[in-house]
C-alpha cells in the first residue's frame, strides 16, 4: 500500500458521506476529513430537510448502496415507523415508500459510528465552509481562516441552493415577499397561516413545498405556476419491459422521442404500464447524453427536459394522494402560464399572470416561495468556491451552465487537463452523464472513485455502459 495521504471531501451530505465512509473502509490508514458547515452529516438537502410526510421517490430496494447493516434490514426493526408504507406496498418491505427522514437517518448512523475525531487517521470530520483552494499548495480554507493542507480534495456538494427565476420586476426578489430558498431553515417562519401564497414551479419541489405547508397548518390558497403546468406522475408497480435503446444510440432528441412513445403504446397494448417503459430507458440516459452534440442538449433541455422530468422523477402513490386532496379542496391550484408582473399591494403582493390558454389573471399573494429546483448556472453562480475555482480556471463549466466538466471524475481545468488531485462527485459531473442525482447512480460513481483513489492498479475508468448495469426503477 502506498503512504498515508489526507483526503478532504467538501460537503458533507449523502455523496460527500458516503464517500468518506467508503475510502475510510478502504484505506483506514488514510486521514480523510469531511468538511461540512451543517451539524449532521449524510442527510443534505434531500434527506435532512424534510418531514413525515416527505416520502422517498423510489421503493427501499432502490435505496441499498451496499452497507452493513442493508437499509432494509435496518428498517425491519423499525416497523412501526413505516406502517403506512407497509400498509401501501402489500407488506412487502422492499417495495414500500418510505419517508425520507428514516433514509437521512440510517445514513448519518452509519457515517457517525465510523467518525474518530482524536485519531490521527482514519474518518473526521470539521465544522465549516470552504470558500477556495489554497495557493501555492494543495488544500482547503474555511470561511473562519483554518487551511487544511491535503494530497486530494473531492468536491462533493451536492445539488446547489435555487436561485431566483427570470421575469419581471426583479425588485421583488430583494423584497421581504420573495423566499429564496424554501429549504431554508427559517424559510416559512414569516407565513401566516391564512395567507395566500405564490408557488413559483409545479415540480417536486412545488409538491414537498404545499404538502409542508398543508402539514403544518397552513390554511391560506396556493397557487402554483409554471410555463407548462406540468405536476410529477405516479409510481405505479407491477409489469415489466426489457431495455430497448441501446442499439438505437446516437439517435436526435425528436427520434428518440418518437421511439419512447412507440413503446409505450407497444407496452400498453400488452397491458404493460407506461411506467416500466421510462424505467427500462433510464439507464441510456447516460449513453444518450453523451451521445447528443452540444445542439441536441440545448433542444432537449429547453424544448423536452420539463416532460422528460415529470415521467422519470415520480411521486409515491401516497403523495400523489395527498397533493390530489389539496388540489381537490381548493387549497392548491396548479397553472400553466407565466408571470407578466408584481405589485405591491399593502402587506400583499399582486401577481398578474399571463395563462397558456391567453387569458390573463391577478392574484393577490403574502409570500412568493421559489420552487424551481435546485440551482443551475455554474458559469454564473456565486458560490464562493465555484466562483474561485471558475476565476482560477482551476475547474470550468461546461457550455450549457449545467455543471463542471470532469473526466472520470477528475476536474478538468481551463487548459483541457484532467487534475490529478482535485476531483467531484454527484450532481455537480452533469455534463459527463446528465442525469447523477440518484443514489443508485452515485453510489456507482462513489465507488469507482474510492478504487481509483485507493487501488489505482485495479481501477478502470466509469463508463456509460457501467449505468446500463444499475437497472430499472431507479
Amino acid at each position: 500500500m502506498s503512504a498515508t495521504k489526507t483526503v478532504v471531501i467538501v460537503g458533507g451530505g449523502f455523496t460527500g458521506a458516503i464517500f468518506g465512509l467508503k475510502l475510510h473502509r478502504s484505506r483506514p490508514d488514510w486521514r480523510i476529513i469531511i468538511a461540512e458547515p451543517k451539524r449532521k452529516l449524510g442527510r443534505g438537502v434531500a434527506y435532512g430537510a424534510c418531514g413525515p410526510n416527505h416520502l422517498l421517490n423510489v421503493p427501499v430496494s432502490r435505496m441499498e448502496i451496499g452497507l452493513s447493516p442493508g437499509f432494509a434490514e435496518w428498517l425491519a426493526s423499525r416497523r412501526a415507523s413505516i406502517a403506512e408504507a407497509l400498509v401501501e406496498s402489500g407488506l412487502d418491505l422492499q417495495a414500500a415508500y418510505v419517508p425520507r427522514r428514516l433514509f437521512g437517518d440510517y445514513i448519518q448512523e452509519q457515517v457517525a459510528a465510523a467518525l474518530d475525531a482524536k485519531a490521527l487517521v482514519g474518518l473526521a470530520s470539521v465544522r465549516g465552509e470552504v470558500v477556495r483552494l489554497l495557493g501555492g499548495s494543495r488544500g482547503v480554507l474555511l470561511t473562519d481562516g483554518r487551511e487544511i493542507k491535503a494530497d486530494l480534495v473531492v468536491l462533493a456538494m451536492g445539488n446547489l441552493p435555487p436561485v431566483a427565476p427570470g421575469g419581471p420586476d426583479p425588485w421583488l426578489y430583494d423584497s421581504g415577499f420573495f423566499i429564496p430558498d424554501p429549504w431554508a431553515i427559517d424559510a416559512f417562519s414569516d407565513i401566516d397561516p391564512g395567507e395566500p401564497l405564490l408557488l413559483i414551479g409545479t415540480g417536486l419541489t412545488m409538491v414537498d413545498v404545499a404538502l409542508r405547508l398543508a402539514q403544518e397548518g397552513h390554511r391560506g390558497k396556493m397557487v402554483a405556476v409554471s410555463r407548462r403546468g406540468l405536476v410529477p406522475r405516479t409510481h405505479q408497480a407491477g409489469g415489466a419491459w426489457p431495455e430497448f435503446l441501446h442499439d438505437k444510440i446516437p439517435a436526435s432528441p425528436l427520434a428518440l422521442t418518437k421511439m419512447l412513445r412507440a413503446e409505450v403504446a407497444r407496452a400498453e397494448s400488452q397491458g404493460v404500464v407506461w411506467q416500466r417503459v421510462f424505467d427500462a430507458a433510464r439507464p441510456a440516459v447516460a449513453s444518450i447524453w453523451n451521445g447528443w452534440s452540444e445542439l441536441n442538449r440545448r433542444q432537449f433541455l429547453r424544448h423536452l427536459r420539463p416532460r422528460w422530468d415529470v415521467h422519470r422523477h415520480r411521486m409515491a402513490p401516497r403523495v400523489t394522494e395527498a397533493l390530489n386532496q389539496l388540489q381537490n379542496s381548493g387549497a392548491l391550484e396548479i397553472l400553466a402560464g407565466r408571470i407578466a408582473a408584481y405589485k405591491p399591494a399593502g402587506p400583499l403582493v399582486d401577481v398578474t399572470l399571463r395563462l397558456r390558454n391567453g387569458a390573463t389573471r391577478n392574484f393577490g399573494a403574502g409570500h412568493v416561495i421559489n420552487c424551481t429546483g435546485p440551482g443551475g448556472d455554474f458559469a454564473k453562480i456565486a458560490n464562493p468556491l465555484i466562483a474561485d475555482l471558475r476565476e482560477r480556471r482551476l475547474a470550468v463549466p461546461d457550455a450549457l451552465g449545467v455543471g463542471l466538466e470532469t473526466r472520470d471524475c477528475a476536474v478538468v481545468d481551463g487548459a483541457g487537463n484532467a487534475s490529478p488531485w482535485l476531483f467531484a462527485l454527484g450532481p455537480l459531473t452533469r455534463p459527463a452523464w446528465w442525469e447523477i442525482t440518484a443514489v443508485p447512480e452515485i453510489n456507482l460513481q462513489i465507488e469507482r472513485l474510492v478504487t481509483q483513489m485507493s487501488l489505482p492498479s485495479a481501477a478502470r475508468s466509469l463508463t456509460t455502459a457501467d449505468f446500463l448495469d444499475i437497472g430499472g426503477g431507479i
